[in-house]
């Protein structure tokens, strides 16, 4: 499907508005790659460390808040 010459020159007012916020602050996208590699971009897990954390885990009781009679 080829798209006509009207709509090939569409632009959003989202898509303006994230152009001119990059084109004040340059350095934005690279401060959210920082960011998402101190929240989410993680070594894998070893099977070790996999085991080890299950092996440790405490079994929860089912409503936590109870006292155990």
């Amino acid at each position: 499907m080829k798209l006509t010459k009207q709509f090939q020159l569409y632009e959003s007012d989202h898509t303006k508005f994230i152009r001119e916020l990059k084109a004040k602050n340059p350095d934005m996208e690279a401060g959210q790659i920082a960011g998402r590699a101190l929240l989410w971009d993680k070594a894998p897990i070893t099977l070790a460390d996999q085991d080890k954390t299950k092996e440790s885990r405490v079994q929860q009781q089912a409503y936590v808040y109870q006292n155990k009679l």
